[in-house]
């Protein structure tokens, strides 16, 4: 595993293979173990905010379970679905091969909700109450999975003269923008705003103001960025704009709606308590 800059671009030669499980001779990938740290990482935020808020770890277990069974399938329907339905309809089984790769951002965002959605319903809590907490730990899941795919050397960008570019070698020998590395950057950046803000009035005391703002911020990066990215398959080059930003509009528009069913439903408390 190495990598270098040389010149003006950074040589990008990591292998996405760690070490090989000896007698099953199975790779152990940095994918998957970004996968992991990501859900151990969330697991910790949230058992922290849970214990203060005098939450049983039952609870957060359910929910835990709820919301990696969530992502997981999502993820891997979205991207039978979005970017190769015509395939995996012709190879049914292929859908459950999630070991060879295939799992869509947008679909895992789809899949979480539903897990809320489900977990909510059983436990007879309020649907934004529980999706306020979970966005304060998806940018930092996101950061892991985008982190896993740099080490995959997959989602890369377009042809750049930057100085930061990175050269894939497993790809070609073009200098190109890290797309995966300025989304797990801004994930980061994410994650640190919205728990300093979770203190704040403007999420505090807005139920549902968090979960917005993580859709309004999160896919509006995401769809930039698609700017930065090559297409994922053939078929995007006929669309207008990438099925990644077409995905990404209706987050926007979800999170959009709520700030600003919040903010006149906080106006009409306020002239109510006025009057």
């Amino acid at each position: 595993m190495t990598s270098s800059i040389v010149l003006n671009f950074i040589t990008w030669d990591v292998s996405s293979d760690i070490f090989t499980i000896p007698i099953i001779n199975h790779p152990v990938r940095w994918y998957g173990l970004f996968w992991l740290l990501g859900i151990v990482l969330s697991y910790r935020v949230l058992w922290n905010l849970f214990k203060k808020e005098g939450r049983p770890v039952e609870f957060l277990d359910q929910l835990s379970i709820y919301i990696v069974l969530g992502t997981v399938i999502g993820a891997r329907l979205g991207h039978v679905l979005f970017y190769d339905p015509s395939y995996y309809f012709s190879n049914p089984l292929k859908i459950f091969a999630i070991w060879e790769g295939g799992l869509a951002s947008h679909g895992g965002g789809i899949g979480i909700l539903a897990a809320i959605f489900f977990f909510a319903r059983k436990k007879k809590l309020s649907f934004l109450w529980v999706a306020d907490r979970i966005a304060l730990v998806v940018p930092i899941a996101g950061a892991c999975i985008r982190l896993g795919n740099l080490m995959n050397s997959e989602i890369i960008g377009t042809p750049t003269k930057l100085p930061w570019a990175f050269v894939f070698t497993a790809i070609d020998p073009i200098p190109r923008h890290p797309a995966q590395l300025y989304e797990a950057l801004f994930c980061l950046l994410l994650f640190l705003l919205l728990n300093y803000l979770r203190t704040k009035p403007i999420l505090k005391n807005n139920i549902g103001n968090c979960f917005a703002l993580l859709l309004i911020l999160l896919f509006s990066f995401r769809f930039m960025d698609e700017f930065l990215k090559i297409n994922q398959e053939d078929f995007e080059s006929s669309l207008f704009i990438n099925m990644g930003q077409l995905l990404s509009i209706p987050f926007v528009l979800i999170g959009s709606a709520l700030l600003v069913i919040n903010s006149k439903r906080k106006s009409t408390q306020l002239s109510q308590n006025k009057s």
